[in-house]
């Protein structure tokens, strides 16, 4: 009696719960950030000061790598990192790089500005490079293979390096949702010749605008992206290379240092939450994703998948839970890849026409998790 009394309650008064409060999220730093905002303008050094060599040093030494490059954003990072091979191993414009079919389109975007050809690989039903698929789509222009570690659960690293290695290929990870995410203990950034992070606000290590790094052990390859990322220049006003500006600003990286600290133990709330999600949503139209005993995720994003989700996403917003879609077209269906729509990909097109994200953020709480627990549970069947 008890039982049915709290959920009547709780269907009776309904919850608020935005998908992502990111001013709340922030707003824990305020004392450091307003400190940080007043170190930076008293440097007069607002580009490649101080903010940003401590931040390089910091993150390199959290992923556990040689080199960190703060640049721009992620998109900018991936592209810097093929860019830089393209010049280092002569590649031609219009070689390939293998990727997946479901990803934030950047992650293929990049690809294509650095004069290279994507093509797409199948992904499996967690949304990741299907290793299975890889050798087929390996041809005699084939150069490297992007995994993107989506939502924030690293790929099959280690059968990936064998494939790659096998193929004479490099490996570029994308871990723009992957900050702290691990693979038989050894992080995301730590396994491909470079790796490109995206900062975004919304990221689980955001800054307060647009930022990436690019991380690698390769010190000849950081050189070079730290030179493309600074207008092809390694000496003020000496320009050995057609460059980009592609930096990150003072203010980003300090933010990005002090969010650092926190980041961990913000995983460690967002593991908690997916831990009751995944033991507590039974409701038999919803399927998720199957933890692995070898990746540790992040859970930068937490989706279901559901047939008639607009349905689902309508249901969930009267009783005031807010979600969002990542992302409802395969990469091969979007309008800029028109080129590519006559394929094919099974899965990816699943996932695509049927995720749904749910809440997952470190200010949480446990009451609202239940909330939405079981207002998914008592979806009408």
């Amino acid at each position: 009696m008890c039982n049915n009394f709290r959920v009547l309650v709780l269907y009776t008064d309904n919850m608020n719960i935005p998908y992502l409060d990111l001013q709340s999220i922030n707003q824990r730093f305020n004392d450091d950030l307003e400190d940080a905002f007043q170190r930076v303008l008293a440097s007069g050094r607002y580009l490649q000061g101080e903010e940003n060599i401590k931040f390089a040093t910091e993150f390199a030494h959290y992923i556990g790598v040689e080199h960190c490059i703060p640049v721009s954003n992620g998109l900018d990072a991936l592209t810097l990192i093929l860019e830089a091979l393209k010049q280092f191993y002569g590649w031609r414009d219009g070689d390939e790089v293998i990727v997946p079919a479901f990803t934030f389109v950047a992650s293929v975007e990049a690809v294509r500005l650095a004069g290279l050809k994507p093509v797409f690989c199948e992904v499996t039903s967690e949304g990741l490079l299907d290793v299975n698929a890889i050798p087929a789509c390996i041809s005699s222009c084939t150069r490297a293979i992007l995994p993107v570690h989506l939502y924030g659960t690293m790929c099959e690293m280690p059968a990936l390096q064998r494939i790659a290695e096998a193929a004479n290929l490099l490996l570029v990870e994308d871990a723009a949702q992957a900050h702290g995410a691990s693979y038989q203990g050894r992080k995301a950034g730590g396994w491909g010749v470079a790796t490109a992070f995206s900062f975004y606000p919304g990221k689980n290590l955001g800054a307060l605008g647009d930022a990436g790094a690019v991380v690698t052990n390769h010190t000849a390859l950081a050189e070079r992206i730290r030179t493309l990322a600074n207008y092809g220049s390694a000496e003020k006003y000496r320009h050995c290379l057609p460059g980009h500006n592609m930096r990150m600003d003072e203010i980003q990286a300090a933010v990005l240092r002090i969010k650092l600290r926190q980041l961990d133990a913000d995983n460690r709330i967002r593991q908690s939450i997916a831990k009751r999600y995944l033991a507590e949503i039974n409701h038999l139209e919803v399927q998720q994703l199957h933890e692995s005993v070898r990746t540790q995720s992040v859970y930068h994003i937490f989706p279901i998948f559901v047939d008639k989700r607009e349905t689902w996403q309508s249901y969930l917003q009267d009783k005031g839970i807010q979600t969002l879609i990542h992302y409802p077209l395969a990469v091969h269906e979007q309008d800029s890849f028109r080129d590519y729509k006559h394929l094919e990909f099974p899965m990816a097109e699943r996932l695509a026409h049927s995720c749904l994200s749910l809440p997952l953020h470190p200010l949480l709480k446990e009451e609202e998790v239940t909330y939405i627990v079981e207002t998914i549970n008592n979806y009408p069947r």
